[in-house]
C-alpha cells in the first residue's frame, strides 16, 4: 500500500499540508454502511422485480398500448434506478481506496448480483427495437406521457441496426463481469497499488504525477524518471490489458457490423461522426498556430533551448508558488459562480456543506477526479486528489459544474437525466471558465494577467490538443490491434507517433516516454471517451463568447440547456444560442479563443 506522500506532511499538526481542513464523503444519503438494512432490502427487491418485469413483459411488447407500454417503462426506470444507488455506493466507497479488499469484493459481488438480476431485462431493448416505427410514432401521439421518453427510444433504436440475436445479446450481458469489467478492476487496483520511490521514499501515482508541476526542474525530471521506471517494469500488465479490451471490442464490434471501433461511442454520444471528424481535423490543422506556438513561448520563459516532457506542465518562473487552501479554494469558485447568477452558487454550495466532496490525498483512493450523478432521487458527488495547486482550484470548478449540471438535470428523472459525454463538459468547463475570467478580471497587473493567461493556455491545449492526440491514438490502437497482438513496443510507437505531431518542435522525448499511455484510465474505461473533453472546450469557448457579447437571456437559457439533461440533441440545445455544431465553422470559432490567449501573450513579448 502507498505511503501517505512524503511532501504533504509538512506540519504533524496539520496533516493537510496547510491546505485547511479537507472534507470526505458521506455516504449515509445512499446507504448507511454495507451492512445497512436497505441495501438488502434493496438487493432484494430487484431480484423481485427484474424476475417480474420480465414475466409480464417478455414477448408482449408489440401489443402494449400507449398506456401499457408508459408503465412498463415507468417500472424499468424504477428498477434502473434502485441498482444505480446500489452501485453508486458500492463504487463510491471502492474508489475511496481500491486497496482495500473488503471494499473491492463488496463492489465486485454487488456487480456480479447486479449483472445475474438484469440478464432477464435484455430483452427490453431487443424488443423494443423489433416494434414497427410508425407503430411508437402512433403510441408517442396517443400519450404525452409517453412521448416524453422519446429521445430513450431514439436512443435504443440508434442501435438498432447493430443488434445481436437475443441469447447472444444475454450472453454478452451475463459474462460481463468476467469480461471488460473485471479488466477494468485489475487495471485500478494496479493503479493504486503502485509505488514509486522518491528521495528514498514510497509515494503513489498521485503525488508522483504531481511532481511534473514542481517549480525545480531536477524534481520535475525524477518524477517523470520514476514513472519512466515503473511504468516500464509493469508495462507487460498494462499491455495485457490493452490487448484484451481491444480485442474484446473488435469481436463485439465484427458481431454487430460496427464499421469502426469509435461508432459506439459516437451512438451513445449521439454525435454524428462527421461532426467528430470536424473537430479532429480542426484541432490537428491547428496544432502548430495553438500548441507549438505557445510551446514555444514557454521554452523562452523557461530559458531552455528545448523542453523535455517533465516541462510540459512546469510552473513559470514567474509564478507565484503557493499553496491555495481549501476554503480560499472554496470562496474563489463560488464567487465566481454567483457572479454569473446567484443560483449557479446556491447549486454548489451544498456540496461543500453536505459531504458532497471528497477533497484529500490518501492511501489507495483513486487518482484524479470526477463528478458522479448517483441517482436522481438523492444527489452527485465529487472526488478531487486536492494538493492546493492553482489548476486544483479550476479542477474543483470544473468538477462542481458537472455536479450543478447533475443535480438540474435530475428533474428529467432517471432515464432522460444522463447527458451524452459531449455535452456532459459543458457545465463543467463553463465553470472552469467562468473562474478563469473573474480571477483574470482581479488580475494586479500585467505580470499576473500574462501568469493566469498561459496557465489557461495550457489547460485549454490539455484538453483539446492533448485530448485529440489521445483520441487518434486511440483509433490507432485499436486499428492496429484488428490486425494482431500488439507488443508494448508496438503500443509505444503509436503514443509516439501523435505526441511530436500535438506538442511541436520545442520538445524532445526522454527515454521511458513511450509507456506513459499506461496510465491514462479513459483508454482503459470508456474508449474514445478524449475527444468529449475537447467537444466540451469547444462548445463552451462559442458559448462564451455569446455570453461576453451580452445577451440578456443566456442565464435562462443556459440553465435551461443544463436541466434538458439527455431530452435533446445538441442541435436542439444550441439553437437558441444561434450555434451549430455541425457547422465545421462552429469549431474554429472555439479554437479562436485559445489562439487569441496566445496572440495576447505574444504581444505582451514584444
Amino acid at each position: 500500500m502507498p505511503l501517505t506522500p512524503r511532501h504533504i506532511l509538512r506540519d504533524a499538526a496539520d496533516p493537510s499540508g496547510g491546505l485547511g481542513d479537507l472534507p470526505e464523503w458521506d455516504l449515509s444519503d445512499l446507504y448507511d454502511g454495507p451492512e445497512a438494512k436497505e441495501f438488502k432490502r434493496d438487493m432484494d427487491w430487484l431480484e423481485e422485480a427484474c424476475a417480474t418485469f420480465a414475466t409480464d413483459y417478455e414477448g408482449k411488447l408489440a401489443d402494449l398500448d400507449a398506456d401499457g407500454l408508459l408503465d412498463c417503462v415507468l417500472r424499468y426506470e424504477k428498477i434502473d434506478m434502485v441498482g444505480s444507488r446500489v452501485m453508486s455506493f458500492a463504487g463510491l466507497r471502492y474508489y475511496q481506496n481500491t486497496t482495500d479488499g473488503e471494499r473491492a469484493k463488496f463492489m465486485a459481488d454487488a456487480q456480479d448480483k447486479m449483472t445475474t438480476f438484469t440478464t432477464p431485462l435484455v430483452f427490453f431493448s431487443l424488443e423494443i427495437n423489433r416494434i414497427d416505427d410508425s407503430k411508437l410514432d402512433a403510441l408517442f401521439e396517443q400519450s404525452a406521457d409517453l412521448a416524453r421518453y422519446k429521445p430513450i427510444f431514439d436512443r435504443l433504436r440508434a442501435m438498432k441496426p447493430y443488434q445481436l440475436s437475443d441469447e447472444l445479446e444475454k450472453f454478452l450481458h451475463d459474462q460481463s463481469t468476467v469480461g471488460a469489467a473485471a479488466w477494468n478492476r485489475l487495471f485500478d487496483e494496479h493503479i493504486a497499488g503502485l509505488e514509486f520511490e522518491i528521495d528514498g521514499e514510497a509515494q503513489g501515482i498521485e503525488a508522483t504525477l504531481n511532481l511534473l508541476t514542481d517549480p525545480e526542474r531536477e524534481k520535475r525530471e525524477a518524477g517523470a524518471r520514476e514513472l519512466a521506471k515503473v511504468f516500464g517494469e509493469n508495462v507487460k500488465i498494462f499491455s495485457r490489458v490493452h490487448n484484451t479490451l481491444a480485442k474484446e471490442k473488435e469481436i463485439e464490434d465484427r458481431w454487430r457490423g460496427m464499421p469502426t471501433a469509435q461508432t459506439g461511442r459516437h451512438l451513445s454520444n449521439q454525435v454524428e461522426p462527421e461532426v467528430v471528424e470536424a473537430l479532429r481535423n480542426a484541432v490537428v490543422t491547428a496544432y502548430p498556430k495553438l500548441s507549438h506556438r505557445y510551446y514555444e513561448l514557454k521554452r523562452k520563459w523557461l530559458g531552455l533551448d528545448t523542453l523535455e516532457v517533465w516541462d510540459r506542465n512546469a510552473p513559470l518562473p514567474m509564478e507565484d508558488n503557493r499553496l491555495v487552501g481549501w476554503d480560499e479554494a472554496k470562496t474563489t469558485v463560488l464567487d465566481a459562480y454567483s457572479s454569473f447568477s446567484p443560483k449557479m452558487a446556491d447549486l454548489a454550495k451544498p456540496f461543500f456543506e453536505k459531504g458532497w466532496i471528497d477533497a484529500g490525498v490518501k492511501p489507495g483512493k483513486a487518482p484524479g477526479a470526477f463528478a458522479h450523478p448517483t441517482v436522481t432521487d438523492v444527489h452527485p458527488y465529487v472526488m478531487l486528489n486536492y494538493l492546493g495547486k492553482p489548476r486544483d482550484v479550476m479542477t474543483l470548478a470544473h468538477e462542481l459544474g458537472h455536479g450543478v449540471h447533475q443535480v438540474l438535470a435530475a428533474e428529467q428523472g432517471e432515464m432522460l437525466s444522463s447527458t451524452p459525454l459531449t455535452l456532459a463538459e459543458t457545465a463543467s468547463v463553463f465553470g472552469e471558465m467562468l473562474t478563469f475570467q473573474k480571477m483574470l478580471g482581479a488580475a494586479k497587473d500585467e505580470a499576473h494577467r500574462k501568469i493566469m493567461l498561459a496557465g489557461k493556455v495550457e489547460d485549454m491545449i490539455n484538453t483539446v490538443v492533448r485530448q485529440i492526440a489521445f483520441y487518434d491514438f486511440e483509433v490507432k490502437l485499436h486499428d492496429a490491434r484488428r490486425r494482431g497482438e500488439l507488443t508494448p513496443e508496438d503500443i509505444g510507437e503509436l503514443w509516439m507517433s501523435v505526441q511530436g505531431e500535438s506538442l511541436g518542435p520545442a520538445f524532445t522525448f526522454m527515454e521511458g516516454y513511450e509507456s506513459f499511455w499506461a496510465y491514462i484510465p479513459h483508454f482503459v474505461h470508456s474508449p474514445f471517451y478524449v475527444y468529449a473533453y475537447a467537444f466540451g472546450d469547444g462548445l463552451v469557448n462559442a458559448l462564451y463568447a455569446v455570453y461576453a457579447e451580452g445577451d440578456p437571456s443566456f442565464q435562462e437559457k443556459y440553465f435551461e440547456m443544463l436541466k434538458a439533461g439527455g431530452s435533446k440533441h445538441h442541435k436542439e440545445l444550441l439553437a437558441p444560442f444561434g450555434l451549430d455544431a455541425s457547422d465545421p465553422k462552429f469549431w474554429d470559432k472555439g479554437l479562436s479563443m485559445i489562439s487569441g490567449f496566445i496572440d495576447e501573450l505574444e504581444a505582451m513579448e514584444s
